[in-house]
């Protein structure tokens, strides 16, 4: 009898083989909480690996990163060996079962759709939000049996936010609190970001108000596409951040900071306006970019200025 010739197994086979191997035998999300702890970690969304680097966890697969490709400047040092699956919108499969992980932190945001995939290639904490940072980092901590590394770092957050809050209301008394505006600048629009953003959550604890406009939108952000709508973001201090390698974003922004509407608020009125690192303060999602951000707002403190 002849040899059967060989047939070369392509990446999309071997992920069908894998995920049916794994189907033969039961799961449950469950086990992400065994007795060992995980070992091969595969994080699938910004603020989860954030999480995994600040509890002292090398991953052994992240996602790409929405801008600084292929991984924020803040994490690339720590993150520069490991390998990518994809895209947070669209991870990859085959990469991951690959990986062999024994752990994955996917959100149910982004990846309700695979989870019972993921499920198959390994246990699964699926988090809600991928801008809570602080369940993320807690549920990662548990996960990883990391708890008290979790617990400590969620307390050394609520001391800094603490003292930072004594500071501004020092700074910024007898106004204290005052209002704040988040502000992306874009192409051909401004993306104001609300209380419910990432950014909005911080801003919250340290303390600040927000305008009606902004209080009573819902969702992360709003979509100003006009000049005579700026009015709508009025407010004591406006923290802007943009892409510094867009021209077209420059040009937008010089037109805005010459039109009248722009010039008649506040923030400018009052030289409130401050730029800041769009990474931490709208695409990070976790506990180290959100001090990043407390790094930036203390400026208001060194600066000793007020409205």
């Amino acid at each position: 009898m002849k040899p059967e010739p060989f047939t070369h197994v392509s990446r999309r086979t071997l992920l069908r083989l894998s995920l049916g191997l794994l189907a033969v035998r039961p799961f449950h999300a469950a086990t992400a909480q065994a007795a060992a702890a995980p070992v091969r970690l595969v994080t699938l969304f910004q603020g989860a690996t954030d999480s995994a680097v600040a509890l002292g966890v090398m991953p052994s697969g992240i996602v790409d990163s929405w801008s600084e490709k292929p991984m924020y400047r803040y994490l690339r040092s720590a993150l520069a060996s490991v390998p990518h699956v994809g895209l947070e919108t669209q991870p990859s499969l085959e990469d991951i079962v690959l990986l062999k992980p024994d752990l994955i932190v996917a959100s149910r945001f982004r990846h309700q759709r695979i989870a019972p995939l993921l499920e198959r290639i390994a246990p699964v904490v699926m988090l809600e939000e991928v801008s809570a940072f602080k369940e993320t980092l807690l549920q990662m901590g548990i996960a990883l049996q990391r708890r008290q590394a979790a617990m400590a770092l969620l307390a050394q957050w609520q001391q800094r936010i603490a003292l930072l809050r004594e500071q501004l209301q020092r700074t910024f008394a007898p106004n204290w609190p005052p209002t704040v505006a988040v502000l992306e600048i874009r192409e051909d629009h401004v993306r104001s970001h609300l209380p419910a953003s990432f950014a909005g959550s911080v801003l919250n604890e340290l303390g600040f108000r927000w305008n009606e406009a902004s209080q009573a939108a819902s969702g992360a952000s709003l979509k100003i596409t006009s000049k005579e709508s700026l009015p709508v973001v009025n407010a004591d201090i406006f923290f802007i951040f943009m892409r510094a390698d867009s021209q077209a974003v420059q040009r937008h922004y010089a037109s805005l900071v010459q039109h009248p509407l722009w010039q008649q608020m506040r923030a400018p009125q009052r030289q409130q306006v401050w730029q800041v690192d769009g990474v931490p303060w709208s695409m990070s999602a976790g506990i180290l970019g959100a001090n990043l951000m407390l790094d930036d707002i203390a400026r208001l403190v060194r600066a000793d200025v007020g409205p």
